[in-house]
């Protein structure tokens, strides 16, 4: 029997959401995941370091996905407390340390102290501390969100928003490591497809991804809420970005992690 509007809102709003793991959102959403693989690059960067730090840990799940890869060092920051324990009852017992860590200037660690630093959707870059912490010859191997991530859900609740669509583009990252001191030696992006199936797990999404809609309550948005759970049982689902053209994309395969 299909569930009701307030029933899929009332089991979301319940659902923690500590934690990086999005497994809750199997069969209810899904999203494209890049094809270079990060996980994969991570692990072959790591058994290649000797000390190794990774900015934004999270719940340290993605870490703990090629802990047999860890260096000596292995050292991870998170500053959401929920996620600083979820990461070190996961990351500790695999040889991690976790500190937990405010996310702004400066990172304590010493001039020096690592030749990799990692991050996977971190929210915010200081490149001039990652600069300072990284060895000479080291290296900063991350997989940041793109511009206007998203954006189709955010300017639903909260209208258009044309100066954060501009932000977040590779090459101002990009500018931005280089007048840290750092050289660009390989820079990618793709465009990829996040699919809502029910109402549910919008609200979920949006509890988790804080910062897609700020302030995001069921209460605030309980009609605009209605309005797009209509919409998903009309046509099955709501996209962001809508489907691509010929040639762009492949279907979704995963649970959104934008944050993914």
């Amino acid at each position: 029997m299909e569930r009701t509007f307030e029933e899929l809102l009332a089991e979301a709003a319940e659902e923690p959401v500590d934690g990086w793991d999005f497994s809750w959102l199997d069969g209810r959403a899904s999203e494209e995941r890049p094809s270079w693989g990060y996980q994969r690059l991570l692990g072959a960067r790591l058994a290649q370091a000797s000390a190794a730090l990774d900015v934004q840990t999270g719940g340290g799940e993605v870490l703990a996905g090629v802990a047999g890869s860890f260096p000596r060092t292995m050292v991870a920051t998170e500053a959401w407390p929920p996620n600083v324990a979820k990461a070190a009852a996961l990351l500790h017992p695999l040889g991690a340390a976790v500190v937990a860590d405010p996310d702004e200037p400066p990172l304590p660690f010493a001039d020096g102290s690592f030749d990799l630093v990692t991050s996977r959707h971190p929210v915010t870059v200081w490149w001039s501390e990652i600069a300072r912490v990284l060895r000479p010859g080291g290296g900063y191997l991350a997989q940041h969100v793109g511009p206007a991530s998203v954006f189709e859900l955010v300017e639903y609740f909260l209208g258009p928003q044309p100066e954060a669509r501009r932000a977040r583009r590779p090459e101002d990252d990009a500018d931005a490591a280089r007048a840290a001191g750092l050289d660009v030696v390989d820079l990618r992006s793709e465009r990829l497809r996040i699919e809502f199936r029910d109402i549910g797990a919008v609200v979920w999404f949006l509890r988790k991804v804080i910062w897609m809609v700020p302030g995001f309550t069921v209460d605030a948005h309980r009609e605009r809420l209605r309005e797009l759970d209509a919409r998903i049982r009309g046509v099955g689902a709501v996209r962001a970005p809508p489907p691509p053209g010929p040639g762009r994309g492949r279907p979704p395969r995963a649970p959104p992690d934008p944050g993914g």
